[in-house]
């Protein structure tokens, strides 16, 4: 569908690619990854055609469409959320309003045209497909007909979101479309994303919405892009096992170079052997020289200030009620956090959890009800607007190192880099940082100087990979108390030791990590306990309806869960039957290319053709595999 050969891009005296290539099949689904600045939206805009590169080609199936959701911000003008949502164009939508399918009809009298153009799109089930979307990403049916610009920038990237999944293009390219989402609305994207019927082309620094999403990663690192078979997991363990044969490769191919120049410098003015040392550099110069390996993650290594003891017990609501006007949100809540708890609020969106973090950490009142904070309890709340409190006229570092303890430059350094400010990114003034960079500071140094009682939502988002991973360990240092709200699957099952699931005014704890609230919801995945919570399924424990059947029911349920896990076994084994195989033939691959690279090899009669075919034919059994596994992966993730 496309085929990408030979780009190269340099910005500023920059290289971003160097004759890199990437050809994307239908139903492909590739997560591209990569450190900041690594050419991953620029590659975007490069099929996109809105950029140009510096050199090779393009090209792209004749009649395919493309559809691409932009990380920040997309175009709005007057249209209604089901309007954008519905946008296959003007006509369809003007003949859709006289029709009376999007509401009571306006706009005069339809006509024939009116109903041809309507069918020709779609008609009646492009509608119905739209509101299901729309509503699976958070939206409600009163939302639908409010116009797309009185909505925050997250709402309207939403609706983007659903205008695309609508048109469903051949090639959907999504630049970090998980930003904007909720986890419940991010679990509802990756179950509908298993089904799309085009394939996908995604940049996001989410491991989890990687893994079950993407079955191919494309790694943009030193000018190249590297194609690795299967989710983000695997791609790690294959990179880790590429790095280290690149790193051997490059160091036998050093200690060869340095070898044959002791025999050239030793023999060099010898006449009698000065010929042979004039060999030994030409067989120098004849080789095709390994780059040194690139080492690009490095491992943080730091400490911060801890934060003083607080109280056993931390905060306690007792009784609490809250309410937006006509909509009750608390009627009675009642909720004890005590030292040290690390607790994530989880819950459709709407339920309430950031008003509850909110009353948490006091910038938020309530009704009724009583809030006590503990003895010698700091909280400390973050959210997008803590950036609007730096000052725009310090340089980075100079922000950094404003805090009342004693912090070296150093460690602030240490602190940034994880957070992407490197080098001379520390002198950058704050007034001339984008809202995301301004948004990473704030929280890098909320973390170097945290309160005993930290309250984060969605702390990772505008965060990659690294950087997250930087949030991870310094949040395992932390010996405060935490209670947060995040879509990071990820995120979550390393920081979150309590859940709490919030709906419909009530809380319910489960006093263990994310896959103990899985396990006590009766879920087999996060994707289907956070479908069947936000559709309001009852958990263990939770309506006395229905128990004199208890033990039917428990029986029936079990014998459901032997018959799937047998089905995902069964794929299971095909799956790594194929991804031994794949593994054995990128071995041989890797082998024949470096022996047809060898001179010797030209040498003998027939060796090198014999190797080619070889080659062609180990290519064709690659694809195959390939697409296999592709397909095996499809059905694995249907089982649920």
């Amino acid at each position: 569908m496309l085929s990408i050969k030979s780009i190269s891009k340099t910005y500023a005296g920059r290289t971003l690619f160097a004759n890199a290539s990437l050809q994307v099949n239908r139903r492909d689904r590739i997560g591209v990854v990569g450190r900041n600045g690594s050419g991953k939206s620029t590659l975007l805009s490069i099929i996109l055609d809105e950029t140009s590169p510096d050199s090779g080609e393009i090209a792209m199936e004749r009649g395919s469409r493309v559809g691409f959701l932009p990380q920040e911000s997309a175009p709005i003008g007057d249209e209604t959320v089901i309007e954008l949502a519905c946008s296959f164009s003007p006509e369809f939508i003007a003949a859709a309003w006289r029709l009376g399918a999007l509401g009571q009809a306006q706009g005069g009298d339809p006509t024939n045209d009116d109903y041809e153009t309507f069918e020709a799109a779609g008609g009646g089930g492009l509608v119905a497909k739209a509101r299901q979307i729309l509503g699976g990403l958070g939206f409600k049916e009163s939302d639908f007909d409010r116009l797309a610009k009185e909505l925050s920038g997250g709402w309207i990237m939403r609706a983007h979101l659903a205008r695309l999944l609508v048109q469903e293009p051949d090639l959907l390219m999504l630049d970090e479309p998980t930003n904007h989402l909720d986890l419940h609305s991010l679990i509802w994207l990756q179950g509908y994303l298993h089904g799309y019927p085009g394939a996908i082309l995604l940049i996001s620094h989410d491991r989890e919405f990687l893994n079950q999403i993407a079955h191919h990663i494309v790694e943009l690192e030193g000018g190249r892009a590297t194609r690795y078979t299967g989710n983000y997991e695997r791609y790690l363990v294959q990179r880790e096992a590429s790095e280290a044969q690149w790193l051997a490769a490059y160091e036998n191919q050093q200690k060869e170079i340095e070898r044959l120049m002791k025999f050239v410098d030793r023999f060099r003015a010898k006449n009698t052997k000065a010929t042979q040392a004039q060999s030994k550099l030409k067989q120098i110069e004849r080789m095709e020289k390994i780059e040194a390996p690139f080492v690009s993650r490095k491992k943080m290594n730091f400490t911060f200030p801890q934060p003083a003891r607080s109280g056993q017990r931390v905060i306690a609501l007792r009784g609490v009620a809250k309410a937006y006007g006509d909509l009750q949100v608390y009627r009675s809540l009642d909720l004890e956090v005590e030292r040290q708890q690390r607790i994530v609020l989880v819950g459709p969106n709407g339920a309430g959890k950031s008003t509850l973090l909110k009353i948490l950490a006091g910038v938020l009142g309530h009704d009724a009800g009583e809030r006590d904070l503990g003895h010698n309890v700091q909280p400390g709340y973050f959210a997008q607007h803590r950036a609007e409190t730096l000052d725009l006229n310090r340089t980075v570092l100079e922000e950094m190192l404003d805090t009342p303890v004693n912090v070296t430059e150093e460690s602030a350094r240490t602190l940034l880099g994880g957070f992407l400010f490197s080098d001379d990114d520390v002198f950058k003034k704050v007034g001339v940082l984008s809202g995301g960079e301004k948004s990473r500071l704030a929280l890098a140094k909320l973390l170097l100087n945290p309160p005993n009682f930290l309250l984060l939502d969605e702390p990772t988002t505008h965060l990659d990979m690294g950087s997250i991973d930087t949030v991870i360990e310094a949040l395992s240092q932390f010996r405060g108390t935490l209670v947060f709200i995040s879509h990071d699957v990820h995120f979550i099952r390393k920081v979150a030791s309590h859940v709490i699931h919030v709906e419909q005014g009530q809380l319910r704890h489960y006093p263990g990590p994310y896959d103990y609230f899985l396990d006590k919801t009766g879920q087999q995945s996060s994707r289907a306990a956070q479908t069947s919570l936000a559709n309001g399924a009852p958990m263990k424990g939770g309506s006395p309806a229905g128990r004199g059947d208890a033990k039917t029911r428990k029986r029936r349920e079990a014998e459901q869960r032997q018959a799937l896990s047998k089905k995902r076994k069964g794929k299971q084994a095909v799956i790594d039957k194929l991804e031994a195989r794949i593994a054995a033939l990128e071995e041989r691959q890797g082998e024949i290319t470096s022996l047809l690279e060898l001179p010797e090899t030209y040498a003998t009669g027939g060796q090198a053709q014999q190797l080619n075919r070889e080659l062609m034919q180990i290519n064709d059994d690659h694809e195959r595999c390939s697409d296999e596994w592709s397909i095996a992966v499809d059905e694995l993730n249907a089982i649920v």
